[in-house]
């Protein structure tokens, strides 16, 4: 008996619930076809005002960077940064290839002396 007292609790609480969120729901004012249409056009204008914003910065952003790309360029400072990133990496090539020769020779030197103790 407790137990079918608890099962017809739970049914009456969400016989409760279900109408207070319908009630919840039904509260909202309904708006006319028109007044929605009349919404939609101002969220489209505000959307559009965004946008167009977003789209002036990017511009804008874009602008400042290609002065500032030519600025560097007439300089000639691009240039010689260009340069001395490839004197850079050429001497780092250029030590790798001196170990490399070096550890070899060291190598073939210490074949020979073993080959001479034999």
């Amino acid at each position: 008996m407790n137990m079918l007292n608890r099962m017809m609790a739970m049914a009456f609480m969400s016989l409760i619930l279900a109408i207070s969120f319908t009630a919840i729901a039904n509260d909202k004012p309904r708006l006319t076809l028109s007044q929605q249409a009349d919404q939609g056009r101002i969220d489209s204008k505000k959307t559009e005002q965004s946008q167009l914003e977003k789209a002036r910065k990017a511009a804008s952003d874009t602008q400042s960077r290609e002065q500032e790309v030519l600025e560097r360029q007439e300089s000639g400072e691009w240039e010689k940064e260009q340069i001395e990133k490839s004197q850079a990496q050429f001497k780092e090539r250029e030590s790798r290839a001196d170990k490399y020769l070096r550890e070899a020779k060291e190598a073939a030197a210490k074949e020979r002396k073993i080959e001479e103790q034999d």
